[in-house]
């Protein structure tokens, strides 16, 4: 097998497995995922230091060019999927569990020279060598990952429509950044040759293009519903990956409410779309609740808006000990919230809003002298409709009717829910 073939069957191999469990973290989680980006770094770094081929124009290995590129590659997919909060959990994971491995490898050399066994011969200068360069490959790794999502972002704004050449341009910056300062190091603690400079970064530059196209062709197949947030302020991006924002502003920032940590009606406008898209691909139901805090008016007009916000506070803080880990909650109005639930037909969705709607009035008439009560219209995709928006409507069309009943139940398509006294 020719260099440049090798090269490009690794790169499919390894951007075709993570993509496919990245497409599947809808269904199995994060953890898979994130687990087989993590232990790739040891490799990698191992392949960059002592595996290298000869091509037309020089050394290169398969360890720097395929593998590590490939992991920025996938770093930045995350963050065109996901977020800011999301991604740096990644981030910050391998830098805290590659520091860890070396740390755990240099407690061993204070055992001194292990013992030796027929057919082995470890290789302690190689151990140490390996530790210098993990320590200096994983604080790369940090700094290219947050450069990478700055500089993506930073392009954003530049060229809004064009993906996949933002991908590609801010690949190869960050590539050519990486490749100067490891071989730096590679450079000077394994005496890698000069030649080995230039071959990498030509072949880096040919993987950035590589893995932006495969980028690009994933995008277009499997998540072409799922729109692009709009370009963000960096430094808002970078509090964000650093943790330097406070509580508030990250729940604001992130998509949550500040008030009540529910998420926001825009964070519903996001998430919703690619739940019905789900659904609709999996032929399961999605039932989607409107809450509303009945005569909420009333309540701050008579006890005051420090105890109407306490009311809403207590309002999610009871949805969230009654929903499942997998439903969400939205604030969607002033007074008003939106449960989510996936593959929950209707019938069970009128149940659980019922259940929803006895914990809360049964937990709000002990703390509070209004004792509030809730009303719910519920609906299911895609029995009720084709479109969130519609879904939208047709669960409001219920919550109106319950309260036109009297308030304090919940309506769905049979009517009002057979209501459950509240104990």
């Amino acid at each position: 097998m020719s260099g440049i073939t090798l090269l490009l069957a690794q790169a499919l191999i390894y951007f075709g497995v993570m993509a496919f469990l990245f497409r599947l973290r809808h269904v199995m989680g994060l953890g898979a995922f994130l687990c087989a980006l993590g232990v790739m770094h040891f490799l990698e770094t191992y392949l960059a230091a002592v595996f290298f081929i000869q091509l037309p124009f020089g050394l290169l290995s398969p360890g720097s060019t395929v593998l590590f590129s490939g992991k920025l590659a996938i770093i930045l997919l995350f963050y065109i999927r996901e977020d800011a909060e999301t991604v740096r959990q990644p981030i910050y994971g391998l830098l805290v569990g590659n520091f860890l491995m070396v740390a755990l490898v240099l407690t061993l050399r204070l055992y001194g020279s292990p013992v030796a066994l027929p057919g082995y011969n470890p290789d302690l200068v190689l151990i140490d060598q390996m530790g210098a360069l993990m320590i200096w490959g994983t604080t790369l790794l940090f700094i290219d990952s947050i450069a990478l999502i700055l500089l993506y972002e930073k392009l954003h704004r530049l060229m809004p429509r064009s993906t996949m050449l933002r991908a590609c341009l801010t690949l190869a910056v960050i590539l050519t950044f990486d490749q100067i300062c490891f071989f730096t190091g590679l450079h000077a603690v394994t005496g890698t040759p000069w030649d080995a400079l230039f071959g990498g970064w030509v072949a880096k530059m040919g993987a950035a293009v590589v893995y932006s196209a495969l980028m690009g062709l994933y995008l277009l197949l499997f998540e072409r519903s799922t729109q692009e947030l709009a370009p963000q302020p960096l430094a808002d991006i970078f509090y964000k990956l650093t943790y330097r924002h406070k509580y508030e502003d990250l729940l604001g920032k992130s998509g949550h409410d500040a008030l009540t940590g529910a998420l926001t009606r825009e964070r519903f406008d996001t998430v919703a779309p690619a739940l019905a898209t789900r659904a609709a691909a999996t032929r399961k139901p999605l039932s989607l609740a409107i809450l509303d805090v009945d005569h909420f008016k009333s309540i701050n007009d008579r006890y005051g808006h420090v105890t109407g916000d306490e009311v809403l506070r207590r309002v999610v803080e009871c949805l969230r000990s009654e929903i499942r880990s997998e439903d969400r909650i939205f604030r969607y109005g002033g007074e008003e919230f939106v449960i989510l639930c996936e593959n929950m037909p209707h019938n069970a969705a009128l149940a659980y809003a019922e259940r929803m709607r006895v914990a809360v009035h049964g937990t709000l008439s002990r703390e509070f002298a209004a004792a509030p009560t809730v009303s719910i219209g519920v609906a299911t995709f895609p029995d009720d409709a084709a479109s969130v928006r519609d879904l939208l409507i047709h669960a409001d069309a219920h919550l109106y009717e319950a309260k036109r009943l009297g308030r304090d139940r919940v309506v769905g398509n049979a009517g009002e829910f057979r209501k459950v006294p509240a104990g």
